[in-house]
């Protein structure tokens, strides 16, 4: 395998200002692609933009809020304008806001379904065509889309039922988008982390948010370049393996 298996491949990554989506972002740059940083805090992106940039690579930032659908699809198209073309979306944007349902406020299960799953939908909506288009086109011969998702996609626990809604959701989303686009040669991969340092929890002092961070608190979590690795992991791989589904849990994570 050549030294950056991503030369000439450009990537576009939402959540891209910090934590997993900013590690995945240097990460995929450092393996030859350009990178699109999607993400609401423009001089955080920028950051993150100009140390990719420093180190040799290509990329550049979006700033958006792509839980409103027209924006979502405004940064499928900067990024067209940007580089020419798509060859690996990494929907990686999401909120989690834990409570029980009968402490939590419904905006904020709003909020969850408006990024966790609309945003991703639009984004995914937009971005398909070009990916189809990338695997016929591309030297690689392959286009990848990976869903970075959450142990909560497959493990149910007391006060994340409406994010956990939005995590098995993806989950059966993406399996699905997968035996769509086969035959386009458009790879669909689903990233389960457990633990992250970065993933952002709500701030609240409630009895769920408490367990939750005691639980943490007593091992030692991933890393956002764990994660990244990851990423990278699936979208390097030979044209002819599909790694659809990665569950990467903290070594002392019992859930």
């Amino acid at each position: 395998m050549p030294d950056q298996p991503l030369t000439g491949a450009v990537v576009l990554v939402t959540g891209a200002s910090s934590g997993i989506g900013a590690a995945t972002a240097r990460r995929l740059a450092r393996e030859g692609a350009a990178v699109a940083l999607v993400g609401g805090r423009r001089a955080i992106l920028d950051q993150v933009a100009n140390d990719i940039v420093g180190s040799g690579g290509h990329a550049a930032a979006v700033e958006t809020d792509i839980a409103e659908p027209q924006r979502a699809y405004e940064a499928v198209q900067a990024t067209l304008d940007r580089f020419g073309r798509l060859d690996i979306l990494v929907n990686n944007a999401e909120i989690r806001l834990l409570n029980s349902a009968l402490h939590a406020a419904v905006e904020e299960w709003d909020r969850m379904v408006s990024l966790n799953v609309t945003a991703l939908l639009h984004v995914t909506h937009a971005a398909v065509p070009h990916l189809i288009d990338a695997a016929a086109t591309s030297p690689r011969q392959v286009a990848d889309l990976v869903n970075v998702n959450s142990v909560a996609g497959r493990v149910a626990r007391p006060g994340g039922s409406a994010y956990t809604l939005t995590r098995f959701g993806l989950s059966g989303f993406a399996e699905s988008l997968r035996q769509e686009l086969i035959r386009e040669r458009v790879r669909v991969s689903v990233v389960q982390p457990g633990a992250v340092e970065s993933a952002p929890v709500n701030p609240r002092g409630d009895a769920t948010g408490t367990v939750t961070g005691r639980q943490g608190d007593a091992i030692e979590v991933l890393l956002a370049d764990d994660v990244a690795d990851a990423v990278g992991y699936i979208v390097t791989r030979e044209r002819r393996v599909a790694v659809n589904e990665m569950l990467v849990r903290a070594a002392d994570q019992t859930w």
